[in-house]
């Protein structure tokens, strides 16, 4: 009878909350009443109640009125602990959601933005097999991992916000689904070749004043006489003046769709990517040609993040 008992309550708990699922999607904020929010008993609280059931038919068979006000006080406190439960719930709200920035097969964290008007204790959130126990107080920020798969646009699946406060002797549920997703990078390939540079910027250098001496070169119209070098001229016969211009590299690099030809479309999206992110990590500048977006020469996180968002949203 107990295993029956113990069956038939594990499958309420497991097919009950499937049957109460918010399905549609939902705009923020999402506030939870008290037609959203589902009770049930847990295993403990199960047991707990056929010992209050035995206990009381004790009490009465023997006429002992001691056992009798202790069956009673214990059954007072398992009625307050169900209220406890749902008002722990009922009216929690989930103002909004942000999320970070992840590429393909990594995490993304997800940061929940809840608010209550009293403290919740021992709320606990269910999200892609993970569990998250915290409390509300006033507004509470709550972040969690989200496994990825694919780059593009993740939709945020649904979620569980629970809790068995105070005594675990009863489970208050309820499910949301709220319309918003968040965009995932595309993951860089491992290793490859650099980004192909015109055959002018390899002659092409640029001149920038320095401070170091370079070298010494011929005197020509238009040099300043404080950068004569005397000694060495004296041992010549012309002019020899400081130079005190080193060449410079271009570091800018022009990244391009049209470039990666032969190569199927997840392939060049995973090159640009590594070329970007190597790009960041080296302190250059860059563009970026796609087929449906020309981002101009930049650089920097934000620029690097508005390139990333635009491969990840590639066809």
């Amino acid at each position: 009878m107990r295993d029956q008992l113990q069956r038939i309550q594990q499958w309420a708990e497991r097919r009950l909350p499937a049957l109460t699922r918010h399905r549609r999607l939902e705009e923020l904020p999402i506030e939870l009443h008290r037609r959203r929010v589902y009770i049930l008993p847990t295993g403990f609280g199960v047991a707990f109640t056929l010992l209050l059931l035995v206990m009381l038919i004790g009490s009465l068979n023997y006429s002992n009125n001691a056992a009798l006000l202790l069956t009673c006080m214990l059954g007072s406190a398992t009625a307050i602990s169900m209220l406890v439960a749902f008002r722990t719930l009922n009216g929690l709200r989930v103002r909004g959601l942000r999320a970070g920035h992840a590429t393909a097969g990594q995490p993304i964290d997800v940061t929940f933005d809840f608010e209550a008007t009293r403290l919740r204790q021992a709320v606990r959130l269910d999200i892609a097999d993970g569990t998250r126990a915290f409390d509300v107080q006033g507004r509470t920020d709550v972040t969690v991992s989200i496994p990825t798969e694919r780059r593009g646009w993740l939709s945020m699946p649904r979620f569980c916000i629970w809790t068995t406060w105070p005594l675990g002797l009863f489970r208050a549920w309820s499910w949301m689904h709220p319309h918003y997703a968040v965009l995932v990078w595309p993951r860089p390939e491992l290793s490859g070749p650099a980004p192909t540079l015109p055959v002018e910027d390899h002659r092409r250098q640029r001149l920038h004043r320095g401070e170091d001496l370079a070298a010494l070169r011929d005197y020509r119209s238009g040099d300043s006489m404080r950068h004569v070098a005397w000694k060495a001229s004296a041992r010549h016969e012309s002019l020899l003046v400081k130079d005190y211009e080193q060449p410079e590299a271009r570091q800018e690099w022009r990244l391009d769709w049209r470039q990666l030809r032969g190569m199927d479309n997840e392939a060049r999206i995973a090159r640009l990517a590594r070329w970007l992110g190597e790009a960041q990590s080296q302190g250059r500048q860059w563009s970026l040609w796609l087929p449906n977006e020309v981002i101009e020469l930049g650089d920097g996180p934000a620029h690097y993040a508005r390139c990333m968002s635009a491969l990840a949203l590639l066809p």
